[in-house]
């Protein structure tokens, strides 16, 4: 069994899901690990990460009016330390997921056809954000 671990640095600019699959899927290809399974981690609590379609643009616009209108932004929060955006990020955050498992088959991740990982921004300043990366297999 071998493991790798690395680090992604992602720049957002807003609420939105920003695609990291290609990035992923040169980081895996560049640790020889043949099987095994791959663990993202992103490790802010204002940003998450999800696995979603990632052929019409419109599903992305769509999660993202979703959430804003579930959680949506005011000052009726009692924690509102950066403002009005600050606890409707954490509750959408919340409701999604800070790690990811996703299984290599043959030195690729096993993603379906349509699947693309992505960085769910929540806050509407820039923000850099930084997704861990861990993988164990042979």
């Amino acid at each position: 069994m071998r493991q790798a671990s690395g680090s992604l640095e992602v720049a957002t600019k807003g609420p939105r899901l920003y695609e990291i699959t290609r990035d992923v899927a040169r980081w895996v290809d560049g640790q020889g690990i043949e099987t095994g399974l791959l663990t993202l981690f992103c490790s802010h609590t204002s940003a998450s990460l999800l696995i979603q379609e990632n052929a019409a643009p419109e599903v992305k616009d769509d999660l993202v009016d979703f959430f804003a209108r579930l959680a949506p932004e005011s000052r009726d929060y009692a924690h509102d330390d950066e403002g009005p955006d600050d606890m409707p990020a954490h509750l959408k955050a919340a409701l999604t997921q800070a790690s990811l498992s996703v299984p290599v088959v043959g030195n690729q991740m096993g993603l379906g056809t349509w699947q693309g990982i992505y960085l769910f921004e929540h806050r509407r300043q820039p923000h850099r954000r930084t997704v861990l990366i861990h993988l164990i297999g042979e």
